[in-house]
Parts: C-alpha cells; sequence; structure tokens
C-alpha cells in the first residue's frame, strides 16, 4: 500500500518535503499494533458547532496546536501544554481545535491529541498523514483530515471507513483537478489549503478559484479554508471567497494565543463590510 502512495504523489511531482514525509509516516504505520475495530466514537458535530459560532455574528476559527512546521518551530508542546494551549483557544472563541500528530516534521503526538480532546468540549480534528486504515482505528478525535493528493482512488474508501468509525472526515484539496474529484465523493466537509504541495508557496487565490465552485455544485458542504492566514484581513478574504470557516496553526501560536485567536475570530466584527455570512 505504501509504496502505491509514494508512487503516486511522486507521479504527481510534490515536493520533495512530502516525500519524506510519506516516507516517516510509513514508518510510522508499520509499527502500530493495537487498533480498536469495533467500538465507534462518539462525536462532537462540527456543523452544530459552526452554526453556534455563526449566530454570534463571528468568524468559525479552528485554531491548530501546531508545534512546528517543517520550515518553522512554534514551541515545545507537550500533552500538559497541549491541554493549556486549547483551553485558551476554546475561551478566546475557537469553534474547534486541530492537534497535529505527525512526530518527526511537526512534533505532534496522539498523546497532544487525546489530552486535547479530554481538556476541551469542542470539537477535535487530528491532523496527519493519513495513509492506513490503521491510523483511523487508532484515531479518537471528532474529526481527521484526508488528503486527496495523497490518498488518491482509495479516498472514498478512507471516507467511508472514517464515517462508519464515527468521526467527521475533513477532505483536504489543493488545486481544481483534486476538487473535482472530490465534489463526486461523499465528502461533507473540504478543506482548501492555499499551499502548493509542488512549490510550497501559498496563495490565498486559491480559496477564491475554488470555494465558488463548492458551493455552486454542492451549496450544503462546509467550506474550510487552510494555510496562509495571518491576519484579519485575511480571514475577510477567505470568507467572502465562501469560506465557511478557517484554520489558523502558525499565526496564532506565536505570541499570545488568546489574544491572537480572539483577533481572528472578531474579524467579521472589526470590518462592517461583512454582513452576514450565509450558509
Amino acid at each position: 500500500m505504501y509504496t502505491d502512495v509514494l508512487t503516486y504523489t511522486i507521479g504527481l511531482n510534490m515536493h520533495q518535503i512530502i516525500d519524506e514525509i510519506i516516507i516517516s509516516t510509513e514508518n510510522r504505520v508499520t509499527k502500530i499494533t493495537h487498533t480498536d475495530k469495533k467500538n465507534t466514537i462518539s462525536t462532537r458535530d462540527f456543523a452544530k458547532s459552526i452554526r453556534t459560532v455563526k449566530d454570534k455574528h463571528c468568524i468559525p476559527v479552528i485554531a491548530e496546536v501546531k508545534p512546528s512546521s517543517p520550515t518553522t518551530h512554534n514551541r515545545n508542546v507537550t500533552p500538559i501544554d497541549a491541554a493549556q494551549i486549547a483551553r485558551t483557544m476554546e475561551q478566546a472563541g475557537a469553534v474547534a481545535i486541530s492537534v497535529l500528530t505527525e512526530p518527526d516534521f511537526f512534533h505532534g503526538s496522539l498523546e497532544n491529541l487525546e489530552c486535547v480532546r479530554r481538556s476541551v468540549n469542542i470539537p477535535v480534528l487530528r491532523k496527519d498523514f493519513i495513509i492506513d486504515e490503521k491510523q483511523l482505528y487508532e484515531t479518537h478525535s471528532d474529526l481527521i483530515l484526508l488528503i486527496a493528493g495523497l490518498l488518491g482512488d482509495r479516498l472514498p474508501e478512507f471516507i467511508s471507513l472514517a464515517k462508519s468509525r464515527g468521526l467527521q472526515p475533513l477532505v483536504e484539496v489543493h488545486n481544481r483537478a483534486e476538487l473535482m474529484t472530490v465534489l463526486d465523493t461523499d465528502a461533507d466537509i473540504i478543506g482548501i489549503n492555499n499551499r502548493n504541495l509542488k512549490t510550497m508557496e501559498v496563495d490565498l487565490a486559491t480559496t477564491e478559484e475554488l470555494a465558488p465552485i463548492i458551493n455552486r455544485h454542492r451549496p450544503d458542504t462546509i467550506i474550510i479554508s487552510e494555510s496562509g492566514i495571518m491576519t484579519p484581513k485575511d480571514v475577510v478574504r477567505v470568507v467572502r471567497a465562501g469560506a465557511d470557516a478557517v484554520l489558523v496553526g502558525t499565526s496564532i501560536m506565536k505570541g499570545d494565543i488568546y489574544d491572537n485567536t480572539r483577533l481572528l475570530v472578531e474579524a467579521k466584527v472589526s470590518d462592517p463590510r461583512i454582513s452576514d455570512i450565509s450558509k
């Protein structure tokens, strides 16, 4: 299975760092010995959480517990730290918490995920490079990230498996070709990653291009804009394009987490030009 994933991504000419992450992920997968295929998870309703925040005329912000990225180190995060950070994000109005669990390039962990989920009342997303079904069965969260560009033809199967376990899949796309494929699946939540996986460059125009397509073809789909969102101005831009929520890590983790989260949650309030967020 791993050979298929790596061959697929190499065929797409993805950035070398992505291939390295996949190799590292496969090594992790081979070490997964305990999975629970019998029990489903009682998850927190992400769509309801978004509606609650919108009813308060605020921006739904998925705040991310992000220790590092391949190019940026934010801070060291233990499970206890992760729980405290997540509680602060929740207090600041976050609609959900994203927790990175990839250990080698992002310095995350499943322990951080589990500790966060015990510590907050809002939905929690496991953000990782999911390439094997065993990863679905080791996950105890409310949402799980599935990257269309990594899973290829196996994406529908992974969406179905995630849902059968009770997980809410956030299916991530990076370009129009991936999106058109995803629109033929049962994805209820689509994340638009503004990062180009070939160049690793970020451009918010990706959300501006893809969000209207989703709204035309699947108007009930929840749209998340990811990567490159640093300021309230960025939030306003992607929401205007059609995003229902934003996922933000680095710009929240650097500095005062409460203030950084709150600034984005209140972005709509601070810009009177946006009078309503539809859906």
